[in-house]
C-alpha cells in the first residue's frame, strides 16, 4: 500500500500511520495475513522514531486490526473469526446430510437442484438489511446501496441483532470490518454478505491538494470521514492553510462553503450541494462489493422491477 507520513502536520505521525493502515485493512488493500513493514523499516522510510512506529502497531493490535507473531513480525489480522468459519462448515455439514438423505430416497441431483431452486425463488428477500452501528455512516451506506441496486434498504445497529423478526425477508449485509464484532450476535440461521470499502488514500484527489492558492473544503455529516480525510491529506503533504473541514451537522454549514475551489464529500451530503461547482464525491463502498450486491439482486428479482441509478463519478469532480 502507499503510505504517507508528514512530521509537520497537526496530526501526530502515530495517528497518521494508524488511520491509513486501518482504512487499508478495512478495504482489503492490505490483505488478511499480509506482513507489514517492520518498525525499523517504517522509522527509516519516514525518518520517525522507532518508538513512534512501535506505538502505532501497538494501537492497531489493541484495536484488533493486526497481530504480532513472535519472532516473525506484524501481520494483518483476519477480521472474520474462527467461529464464523465454523458456522460455514456447520452449514456445509447440514447441506451434505440433506443431500445424502435425498439421494437415499432415490432423488437425482438434478431433481434436488431443481426443487431447491424452486423453494429459493418462491421466497426471495424483498430488501437488504444493513447492520451498521454509526448512524451517519448508516445513512451513507443505505444511499449507496439503493442507488447502485434499486433495492430497498433497511438498517439496524448491533443492539437490534437479537431481534430475529428484523431479519425476516431480508438479505443481511454489513462492512467486513465488523465481521468479528458481529460474531455471535446474528441469529444462527442468518448469513451475511460482507462489504468492502474503497481505499481512501488511493481514491481521494491527492493531486488537487497541492495546487497553489486553491481552497479545498472537506464537508460531511460523518465525523470519521472528516477525521480520516484530515489525517490522509496532511500525511500526503497537503497544505493545512489550503484545507478546510466542515461538519454538515453544524448550523449554517452551507454558507461556510463559500469561496471553496473544490468540495470533497460523500453521497448523502452531496445531494445538498447541487448549486455548487467542482464537487468531488467519494463513494464508501468498493466497486466489487456494489457489483456483488447488484448480481445478488438480479438473481432474486425480475430485472424489469429494478431501476438502478447512476452514482456520481468518484474518480473526478462532478456535481451530484
Amino acid at each position: 500500500m502507499r503510505l504517507w507520513v508528514s512530521k509537520n502536520s497537526e496530526v501526530p505521525p502515530r495517528e497518521q500511520i494508524v488511520t491509513q493502515m486501518m482504512l487499508a485493512i478495512a478495504s482489503q488493500e492490505l490483505k488478511p495475513g499480509e506482513k507489514l513493514p517492520s518498525t525499523r523499516e517504517l522509522a527509516r522510510r519516514f525518518h520517525i522514531h522507532a518508538n513512534t512506529a512501535s506505538a502505532a502497531y501497538r494501537e492497531l493490535a489493541a484495536r484488533g486490526w493486526v497481530e504480532n507473531r513472535r519472532g516473525s513480525g506484524v501481520y494483518v489480522k483476519t477480521l472474520t473469526s474462527d467461529a464464523l468459519a465454523e458456522k460455514t462448515l456447520e452449514l456445509d455439514r447440514i447441506i451434505a446430510t440433506f443431500l445424502n438423505i435425498a439421494r437415499r430416497q432415490g432423488y437425482s441431483i438434478a431433481e434436488i437442484k431443481n426443487r431447491v431452486g424452486q423453494w429459493l425463488v418462491a421466497q426471495p428477500p424483498d430488501h437488504f438489511l444493513l447492520i451498521e452501528p454509526e448512524l451517519e455512516l448508516r445513512a451513507i451506506l443505505e444511499y449507496e446501496i439503493t442507488q447502485a441496486t434499486g433495492f430497498p434498504v433497511r438498517s439496524i445497529g448491533f443492539d437490534q441483532c437479537g431481534d430475529e423478526s428484523a431479519f425476516i425477508g431480508a438479505a443481511t449485509v454489513s462492512l467486513y470490518s465488523w465481521a468479528a464484532d458481529l460474531n455471535g450476535k446474528l441469529p444462527s440461521d442468518v448469513s451475511c454478505l460482507w462489504l468492502r470499502t474503497r481505499p481512501v488514500a488511493a481514491t481521494l484527489p491527492m493531486d488537487q491538494l497541492k495546487v497553489a492558492d486553491r481552497l479545498v473544503t472537506v464537508v460531511s455529516r460523518w465525523p470519521d470521514f472528516l477525521r480520516w480525510a484530515r489525517a490522509v491529506f496532511l500525511a500526503a503533504g497537503g497544505d493545512p492553510l489550503s484545507l478546510n473541514f466542515r461538519d454538515a451537522r453544524e448550523p449554517d454549514w452551507l454558507e461556510r462553503l463559500a469561496g471553496s475551489d473544490l468540495l470533497v464529500t460523500e453521497g448523502v451530503t452531496a445531494r445538498q450541494l447541487k448549486t455548487f461547482k467542482n464537487v468531488w464525491v467519494f463513494r464508501v463502498l468498493a466497486d466489487d462489493s456494489l457489483a456483488e450486491l447488484k448480481e445478488y439482486v438480479e438473481r432474486f428479482l425480475e430485472p424489469e422491477a429494478l431501476e438502478p441509478k447512476v452514482l456520481p463519478d468518484v474518480d473526478g469532480c462532478c456535481t451530484p
